[in-house]
């Protein structure tokens, strides 16, 4: 009995769904956990579902192998990984029930991001390309020609390069931080409103920082010089002049406040959910005009999220937009992909 009791103890405590039959087709044993990823825990194998879960068993059964199959469940969507296999002669099965649902997402997070990366590679890759052989057929025929492909090669570059430099940093940022630094975000913010005070004045824009004394943090200033910088290019980009764009900095309740808010084009509240997702554009042609990567906003959450903050948006179309990034002053400890 005692032995019984620790095996039901230790299988009641994985994380997988454990369901044994007899030949009989009788349960003999279920752990909680599988009752929690199907729904119940049957008394015997008629009472198992799905329909396809039975088939598998019954397969493992006549074929004396481990049998597998991928089911979903329930609403919101779950995917679950089911392996039957002979637990003896007399016909047993085990049958142990994974929840694979994270795993599929992360595998076509990546997909996504592998598509979408060549797929932006490939537009400035090809037009370069074809600006190159344009070069090479008519800088003797027509020499007044050449400027203007060497201008399209020199734009096109400079826009493969971003996105190159983009997709690495958004790459080191999804292992961390190193959030070792003093870093005085009101030094930070107007050094970094600095390099946009000239391509804003080009646009007709004014920049204001209203950046006053906060705490310092622990964190990375090389990443934060990041956030600030993207969430200034992303303000400037969408902001016709004449128009405004500022950069405030605040405390509130032990928390660094940093807002940017633009005049400009602002964002229907149906694109909100996604503005921070990779290579996501509200408004794709716009963006390839401005040269936008369409991974600026992404790694401005995933520096926020690596000190253990957030970033959040508010937008009216045609009224402009405003984002919040509030960094707590203590940063987190060895907390998923924070300090590291």
């Amino acid at each position: 009995m005692e032995a019984r009791r620790v095996r039901d103890r230790i299988l009641g405590t994985m994380q997988d769904g454990v369901l044994l039959f007899d030949g009989g087709w009788r349960t003999v044993f279920a752990n909680e956990t599988l009752g929690r990823l199907l729904g119940s825990r049957p008394e015997a194998l008629a009472q198992l579902l799905p329909a396809s879960l039975r088939r598998t068993v019954r397969r493992s059964v006549e074929t004396q192998r481990p049998e597998v199959a991928e089911i979903e469940v329930g609403a919101p969507t779950r995917w679950l990984r089911a392996t039957a296999m002979p637990a003896g002669t007399d016909g047993s099965v085990l049958l142990v029930v994974t929840d694979v649902t994270e795993p599929r997402r992360l595998d076509a997070v990546r997909r996504d991001f592998v598509a979408n990366a060549s797929h932006e590679l490939k537009t400035p890759a090809a037009s370069i390309q074809a600006a190159a052989e344009t070069l090479l057929h008519v800088w003797r025929d027509d020499p007044s020609a050449v400027p203007r492909f060497a201008e399209q090669l020199e734009r096109e570059a400079v826009r493969l390069s971003r996105i190159v430099a983009d997709l690495l940093d958004l790459s080191r940022l999804e292992a961390g931080s190193e959030l070792a630094e003093q870093v005085h975000m009101d030094a930070l913010v107007r050094e970094e409103g600095g390099r946009f005070a000239e391509a804003a004045l080009g646009s007709g824009l004014s920049i204001d920082i209203e950046a006053g004394p906060v705490p310092v943090l622990l964190g990375s200033g090389r990443d934060l010089s990041l956030l600030v910088r993207n969430l200034l290019d992303n303000a400037i980009r969408y902001t016709k002049g004449p128009g405004r764009v500022v950069a405030s900095l605040t405390t509130d309740n032990g928390t660094v406040v940093l807002r940017v808010a633009d005049t400009g084009i602002g964002i229907p509240s149906k694109e909100l959910p996604r503005l921070f997702e990779r290579f996501y554009r509200v408004d794709r042609a716009r963006s390839r005009e401005t040269g936008g990567t369409g991974l600026g906003l992404a790694i401005v959450r995933h520096v926020a999220e690596n000190h253990g903050g957030s970033v959040t948006v508010e937008s009216e179309l045609g009224r402009g937009s405003t984002f919040e990034v509030r960094l707590p002053t203590v940063p987190p400890r060895d907390e998923g992909s924070a300090a590291r």
